[in-house]
């Protein structure tokens, strides 16, 4: 019992322990400042790795989240700069993001090209759209009004952790009580039985990966917010993050398991020891070493826990 008990709380029984050791060791771990700002570090990637989750159930892979972002966040930018109105940049920039995910879904299903190659060829476009859009130059100078997507606050708490919490309770919602989740499961399980018993297997791998790019515009927009300024740089390596995020909260690599509280979980474990490590003046060669090590271990225990 004590066995299942770890196995099923593990994730959550970590993040409480780095969190009770980081601030054992400096009490300012645990001031309201920085717990808000452990929070609003980890939206972006927290986002991503939504999309990363509906996508690695489904026994996929998208490389393109970083990518995807940048281009997305540009001419999001290059919107805002001509004047026009907010609503209708956003709009645009949902649209690319959601039609560079369905590309890809088309590139996996209709060219049966594996996810990894077809991602990786969408990385590659995205982020030249985004170097080509710009010139390689960063858009910058936004109104008070966009900016406050980053730096406003509802009842105290930031706006982009309000809508990180948004975007997981309607994913939670999506993955537990409707015909898509239970078919991302199915279809991540066992792809020719799922096509089998009658579900339009490519239609909601597609439909996975245009939310998975739905997911990386709204990052980009929360970036360009922040930074008061659109890069086609931006998001360089995100992926890895959203990835290890997933992978951390116990999405299996092989497909068919995974849930959206335990990406929360993991999203929140790699924000705390980043955090952690910069309060202890940790180096930042280390901390890539600290963090890379990590990753290696939670996918390691996942193929254990497989293997049992």
């Amino acid at each position: 019992m004590l066995r299942a008990s770890i196995s099923r709380y593990g994730v959550l029984i970590t993040l409480l322990v780095l969190c009770l050791f980081i601030g054992i060791v400096n009490p300012v771990f645990f001031s309201f400042s920085n717990i808000s700002n452990i929070l609003v570090q980890a939206t972006i990637n927290g986002i991503l790795a939504v999309g990363l989750t509906f996508v690695i159930i489904t026994a996929g892979i998208d490389l393109s989240v970083g990518s995807i972002l940048a281009f997305s966040g540009v001419v999001l930018g290059s919107f805002l700069q001509k004047g026009s109105p907010l609503p209708l940049a956003i709009f645009i920039c949902l649209a690319i993001g959601i039609l560079c995910g369905f590309t890809n879904g088309l590139l996996i299903t209709a060219g049966r090209l594996p996810p990894f190659i077809a991602t990786l060829g969408m990385m590659s476009i995205s982020r030249g759209l985004a170097l080509l859009y710009t010139g390689g130059r960063s858009i910058s100078g936004f109104s008070p009004t966009f900016t406050a997507i980053a730096d406003g606050r509802l009842f105290k708490i930031p706006v982009p952790v309000l809508i990180m919490f948004l975007v997981y309770a309607l994913a939670f919602f999506v993955m537990k009580y409707t015909y898509l989740g239970k078919y991302i499961y199915a279809i991540g399980g066992n792809k020719e039985a799922s096509w089998l018993s009658g579900i339009r297997v490519n239609l909601y791998i597609t439909a996975v990966y245009s939310v998975s790019g739905l997911l990386s515009a709204i990052g980009g927009i929360i970036l360009a917010a922040r930074l008061n300024s659109a890069q086609p740089i931006a998001g360089m390596m995100y992926e890895l993050d959203a990835i290890a995020a997933a992978v951390i909260g116990g999405t299996s690599l092989s497909g068919g398991k995974g849930s959206i509280i335990g990406t929360l979980i993991g999203t929140l474990i790699l924000a705390v020891i980043k955090n952690g490590l910069n309060i202890l003046n940790i180096s930042s060669f280390i901390q890539q070493i600290i963090i890379g090590s990590v990753i290696v271990s939670a996918v390691i225990l996942d193929k254990l826990k497989k293997e049992s």
